[in-house]
Formats: structure tokens, C-alpha cells, sequence
């Protein structure tokens, strides 16, 4: 009895379907901040849509997505074909790097901070998008590119390295 219990306790924390709800609330969590700043971009600039995305795309799904990794590591490992029965520091570290960029954008918007730290955590989160990317299509073992995923990034780096430069740009802050 006691390993049965052993079991459904362990495969309940591999369920891939936590880690895909998660994923389904950070891809929708990211899509409202970006709705939100490009309708501010048309309406009030771009210096006020960097704070939606700030506060959305960036601060909330970092620590979503560090609950996705770190909490439910293994669900998530699970659900990428990664688990490997045991923790996988890596995707914990990966949790972490989440929240670091996350947390600060939060408190940047929450604070009032200004557009160019809200901006500089909106470029952080972008590169940290740009060198997953790459990752992503440089270390297949398999030779495989998963195109809908590279895509799905690619758009996130530019929707974020956008609003983060345009909103330096219109604040009159050289970013280089």
C-alpha cells in the first residue's frame, strides 16, 4: 500500500498536464501585455506600453514561469520529453533566471521605477528569449528544429526588444 501511495505521489508531480496549464497561462498572460502595450503604442506611445509589457510579458510570466519549472520541475520535464526520473538542476537554474527578470519588472512597474529601468528588464527578458533560440535550434541531438517553438520565440524576442527600444527611443534615452 505504502508504495502504491509512493507512486501516485510521484507521478501526480510528473503530470505533464500542471506544466501545460501553466504554459497555456503564461502564453495567454504574455499575449494580453502585448495586446495591451501595442494598443498604447497607438494611443499614448511608446513610453506607456512599455509598462504593461513590463508588468505582464515579463514580470508575470517570469514567475509563472518559474513556478513551471522550479515548483513543477519534473511535470514540466515530463511534459517536454525531459524527465529523467530525478531533479534536473538546469531546469530549476532556468526557473530561477525567470524570476530574477520577472520580480524586478514587477517591482519596476509596481514602484514606478521609469520607462527606462522598466525598459531594461523588457530587453533583459528579450535577450534571455534570443540565446534560448538559439540554444533551442543549435543543440538538437536529433537534428530536428521544433519551427512552431523557434517561431514562437523569435516573435517573443522581438515583441520585447521592440517595446524596450521603442520606448527608450520615445523617452529620448540612447540606448547604445
Amino acid at each position: 500500500m505504502e508504495n502504491h501511495t509512493v507512486e501516485a505521489t510521484t507521478s501526480r508531480w510528473a503530470d505533464p498536464r500542471i506544466s501545460q496549464w501553466l504554459m497555456t497561462l503564461t502564453y495567454v498572460t504574455g499575449a494580453v501585455g502585448y495586446f495591451i502595450g501595442f494598443y498604447k503604442v497607438g494611443s499614448d506611445g511608446a513610453e506607456a506600453a512599455v509598462g504593461p509589457v513590463a508588468l505582464l510579458s515579463v514580470g508575470v510570466v517570469g514567475v509563472i514561469s518559474m513556478v513551471r519549472h522550479s515548483v513543477f520541475h519534473r511535470s514540466d520535464a515530463t511534459r517536454m520529453g525531459w524527465d529523467l526520473g530525478r531533479r534536473n538542476n538546469f531546469q530549476i537554474e532556468t526557473g530561477f533566471a525567470n524570476l530574477a527578470i520577472g520580480l524586478p519588472a514587477l517591482a519596476a512597474v509596481a514602484f514606478d521605477w521609469g520607462v527606462a529601468v522598466e525598459a531594461a528588464f523588457v530587453f533583459a527578458y528579450a535577450l534571455y528569449f534570443a540565446q534560448v533560440t538559439i540554444l533551442m535550434v543549435i543543440d538538437r541531438e536529433d537534428g530536428k528544429v521544433d519551427v512552431p517553438r523557434v517561431v514562437t520565440m523569435l516573435l517573443q524576442t522581438a515583441f520585447l526588444g521592440y517595446f524596450a527600444l521603442a520606448a527608450l527611443s520615445a523617452a529620448n534615452i540612447k540606448p547604445f
